[in-house]
């Protein structure tokens, strides 16, 4: 049993007078206020106070919520003017961008928008006669994480050298670095871990350099759905794993040859977060019939960092029957593993579980995941019932089997199917955001903001039940590149020299977008920034998707959602995050409508949690489908992203018919029609014009003006409301390309908090754009 003993906290105040303007043209002036600061960082007081933890009956300790995160660091934070060691590159991007603009000559810029990413090669189809693969080139500036043309784990280059473990971090950027593990552990369970030697916690995270015990970390709790993951039409698991140690080039593989590739990709990213020392994860991995255990060994070799024991350097021994490729003679070792294989059916339900129409494995990952109290029933294929034989059900306690790793005390769940590839950057996006939603449910401005609020915005308050409304979760949506099987999408590959990921299972009628006042968490886990220090700061808050349809994909999988459908409305069954506190509030409203009465529900239990993705960190909440095969296939009829305004679309439809004008009309009219493309660039830009144009509208009917027929009367979008016959000024793509980079809510504490303000429009925290210029 741990008992946390020293909780060490520095209180100081600085006061000192904000200056108007950002300058970052001096590093001296960088380097004297560095110096200033630690100074005072030198004379704080500091003030330990010893706390006593109770002890709980399971084992475990409770953490007093006002020391979240246990870890020593100091509390003096940076002025406003403060320059992050963090930034300095980007900073240096900023420059190398002005001069490149400036020393081009004007008609040699072929696109007004921006170069970004390096030159890359695109394989598309292997030539056996040839031996070799044919390729494109080009650049992908969308933002999305690619497992194709991102090989740096942990979502890029930016998340995995700010996440990784560094020993000399100046001391006022500390929290900056510990915000993801803070904003976990503050909407995480209270019961924590016990962590000296001797506990399997210790063995697995424990250095030589650790004393008696090891610091906490954030528990996450994944969970893999392997439903349809094979190579070719043979089952993953009668084929051979990847072998653990080679040489040399991988011989070349489509994405759709085998999913091995991609299980191993998403097994060294979940591995990549544990070697950051702040995350401590565990994989389930849900089956439908036991695997060989060579698989189940290889998995774990992949989750070293997390606790797994490396392959053996001389590989596993292997003996193959004739006609076999994987050994069914290797035994599991018995100790403590990170990584557990769940056979989620029986004799009567494996063929159902194999159905990918059936939904019955994303049904499996939900009950695991929630742990609701359920009633076994004698007949398999019966569905479960709630157990509410207790007198008050108790949301924080699991009612899966103890010998599932899912019954254990976790902070934060990650659901996906194994063609998602979850990242770092994924899970740190979530819980940043989740903190962001959380800071404007506290925000003591609520009734002032209901009082004042305009079309434009949703203000989170706590019902008279004690629920918030409305009940959001952030939520993800999946993205594809060009499939090599099929010729229709490559003109959807690339427009001129750049790649373009796309959506297929939403549109531009499928979201809408709002402003959620006071919607922003600063360091130190759920701590709003807004209203910091008492002081509330105007128009504070950031401009949020919010998704009005449920994501449509296409068949088998369509099938399964509507059986299943996903926990989150407009959410995806097929990659979705929750924290602790989420959880338990999904339990409760579950347990509420159960013993409710139907005309009851609206005003006791909580409302359907809603799918929201923050505008200034979009492109982090874009997963990518890893054997981008998506993009080119036609959806279900009635089954189509856009299926609320399915008449107006039959209408748009026949205009085109009735015009028979173009060359090819009946091409044109399938390819308009009949098969969703949304690009993620086209996704971005369409969130940014929507909020725009609904504040232009608000602001016109306020203001003096009469609002204009066509065009735009009072705001704009500085970014994408310019004219195409000359290029962008070079800030601009320059705090765009942070936000696609997800750097808004990963450097937050300069980009969101401090005086420079020059990109808070890109990172949606600009309430009112940009206004027009008077004539």
């Amino acid at each position: 049993m741990a008992l946390i003993q020293n909780q060490q906290q520095q209180d100081h105040d600085i006061s000192e007078e904000e200056e108007e303007d950002s300058s970052l043209s001096s590093r001296t002036w960088t380097i004297a206020k560095y110096c200033l600061s630690a100074v005072l960082l030198a004379n704080a007081v500091s003030t330990t106070y010893n706390q006593l933890v109770p002890t709980r009956q399971d084992g475990l300790t409770s953490v007093w919520a006002d020391f979240p995160h246990r870890r020593l660091e100091s509390l003096v934070k940076p002025d406003k003017d403060y320059v992050p060691s963090h930034m300095l590159p980007i900073v240096e991007e900023l420059v190398a961008r002005k001069k490149l603009m400036e020393e081009t000559p004007k008609e040699e810029i072929k696109y007004w928008f921006e170069y970004a990413g390096p030159l890359q090669k695109y394989f598309y189809r292997f030539s056996k006669s040839r031996g070799k693969a044919d390729y494109f080139e080009g650049r992908d500036d969308s933002g999305v994480t690619s497992a194709r043309f991102v090989e740096q784990l942990g979502g890029g280059t930016d998340f995995a050298t700010f996440l990784a473990p560094q020993h000399n971090i100046p001391e006022m950027e500390k929290p900056s670095h510990n915000r993801m593990l803070d904003n976990c552990l503050a909407m995480g369970s209270p019961a924590r871990p016990a962590v000296e030697k001797g506990t399997f916690w210790y063995d697995w995270f424990g250095t030589p350099e650790t004393e008696s015990k090891v610091l906490d970390r954030c528990r996450i709790l994944f969970v893999m759905n392997t439903v349809g993951a094979g190579r070719g039409s043979t089952i993953l698991w009668e084929t051979a794993p990847p072998p653990p140690y080679t040489s040399g080039p991988k011989t070349w593989q489509s994405e759709q040859e085998t999913a091995a590739m991609h299980l191993e990709r998403n097994l060294k990213e979940i591995d990549a977060m544990c070697a950051t020392g702040k995350i401590a994860a565990r994989l389930q991995v849900l089956v439908c019939e036991p695997i060989p255990g060579e698989w189940t060994d290889w998995m774990d070799s992949q989750l070293v960092n997390c606790g797994g024991k490396p392959a053996p350097p001389e590989g596993v021994k292997r003996n193959i029957p004739d006609g076999v490729e994987v050994s069914t003679s290797v035994e599991v070792e018995d100790r403590a593993s990170p990584l557990q294989v769940v056979v989620v059916t029986s004799a009567e339900t494996a063929n159902t579980c194999h159905d990918l129409k059936s939904g019955f494995m994303e049904k499996r990952m939900q009950e695991i995941v929630l742990a609701p109290p359920l009633l076994e029933t004698s007949d398999a294929t019966t569905e479960r019932k709630l157990d509410l034989s207790a007198a008050k059900y108790d949301a924080s306690v699991k009612k899966t089997h103890a010998d599932l790793i899912s019954s254990d005390h976790h902070d934060m769940y990650v659901a996906f199917k194994w063609s998602s590839l979850v990242t770092a950057r994924a899970v740190s996006a979530f819980l940043q955001a989740s903190a962001d939603l959380a800071a404007a449910v506290d925000s003591p401005n609520v009734q002032k903001n209901l009082k004042e609020s305009s079309s434009i915005e949703s203000v989170i308050s706590t019902k008279s039940n004690g629920h918030p409304s409305p009940f959001v979760i952030p939520s993800f949506v999946r993205m594809s590149y060009v499939s090599e099987e099929n010729n229709k999408v490559a003109k959807w590959r690339m427009h001129g020299d750049f790649f373009h990921p796309a959506a297929w299972e939403v549109c531009k009628d499928s979201f809408d977008m709002t402003w959620i006042p006071d919607s922003l968490s600063s360091s130190g886990g759920v701590n709003g920034y807004c209203y910091a220090d008492g002081i509330s700061k105007e128009d504070c808050g950031q401009w949020w998707v919010f998704m009005a349809e449920e994501q449509m994909s296409t068949t088998p999988e369509v099938f399964a959602s509507e059986l299943t459908p996903p926990l989150v409305q407009g959410g995806s069954n097929f990659v979705w995050m929750l924290t602790e506190n989420h959880r338990r509030s999904i339990v409760e409203k579950r347990v509420c409508e159960h013993v409710t009465v139907e005309s009851e529900r609206k005003t006791t239990c909580l409302e359907d949690p809603q799918a929201v993705m923050p505008l200034g960190d979009l492109e982090s909440f874009f997963i990518n489908y890893m054997p981008n095969s998506a993009l080119g296939k036609k959806h279900e009829t009635g089954r189509r992203p856009g299926y609320t305004v399915e008449e107006k679309r039959e209408a748009d439809r026949q205009k085109v018919r009735d015009r028979k004008q173009l060359k090819g009309q009946e091409d044109i009219e399938k390819a308009l029609f009949d098969y969703t493309i949304y690009p993620a660039a086209l996704f971005h830009k369409d969130a940014t014009l929507k909020a725009a144009r609904d504040t232009d509208k608000v602001l016109s009917k306020t203001s003096a003006k009469e609002e204009a027929s066509e065009g735009i009367a009072t705001v704009k979008s500085s970014y994408y409301d310019v004219t195409i016959i000359k290029p962008r000024e070079a800030t601009l793509g320059w705090c765009q390309n942070l936000a696609r980079r997800g750097l808004c809510a990963l450097f937050a504490d300069y980009l969101r908090e401090s005086n420079d303000a020059r990109c808070h429009e890109a990172c949606g925290m600009k309430k009112y754009w940009t206004p027009l210029q008077e004539s």
